[in-house]
């Protein structure tokens, strides 16, 4: 198969309900208030910025685009033109033509409506219908009981679970629950995440 396609470059994304720009350092306030509706930050099983780490948190993730590893992105909804989240594009890999959507958040405000839905069908059509993925992972901590959840509902399926994955800051281990969608199913996944977003607007 021909990756020519492949090159994953800073790009911006516009659905109806949110605009998924690349993060810059100029995001730093509008991003801490997007963690601080719900203090997102407290939540143990995923790494949220805050106060003490949003810089070097932004920091990292613009080197890792220049290496052209990771691909982040702030997700703005546009009826309020606020920031709400994030999310990107990590663990690219371009001789196999895959990637992974990780280290997504958003406000509490704004779970559960149609702000996730159609930032993963942005993602998903950029990846599979520009990119020419052959697969798109999802991985999450075991404990993250409401992201698997959310995962799945995208459609994806469970490849299995990698066991004492991660080191923790604090010394423990994490076990990572690794979900996949193929590019055989995309079609199925995105009439799915068209359909959710049919009955948000209604």
């Amino acid at each position: 198969m021909s990756t020519a396609n492949f090159k994953v470059e800073s790009v911006t994304l516009i659905g109806t309900h949110v605009e998924l720009v690349p993060l810059e350092k100029k995001h730093r306030t509008e991003l801490l208030k997007a963690a601080a509706d719900g203090e997102l930050w407290n939540l143990w099983y995923t790494s949220v910025p805050s106060e003490d780490s949003v810089d070097d948190y932004i920091e990292a993730a613009i080197l890792q685009r220049e290496a052209k590893s990771q691909l982040p992105f702030v997700v703005i909804e546009k009826s309020s033109g606020r920031v709400v989240g994030c999310t990107r594009f990590c663990n690219i890999d371009h001789t196999n033509t895959r990637l992974e959507i990780g280290y997504t958040f958003y406000a509490q405000s704004v779970q559960r409506s149609a702000v996730n839905s159609e930032t993963k069908l942005l993602l998903l059509t950029y990846a599979f219908e520009s990119l020419g993925c052959i697969a798109v992972e999802f991985r999450t901590n075991w404990f993250n009981y409401a992201s698997r959840n959310a995962i799945a509902r995208l459609g994806a399926k469970q490849d299995g679970v990698l066991r004492n994955h991660v080191i923790m800051p604090d010394g423990s281990y994490r076990d990572t629950v690794v979900f996949s969608i193929l590019n055989t199913e995309w079609s199925g996944v995105k009439t799915n995440l068209k359909f959710k977003l049919s009955q948000h607007a209604s």
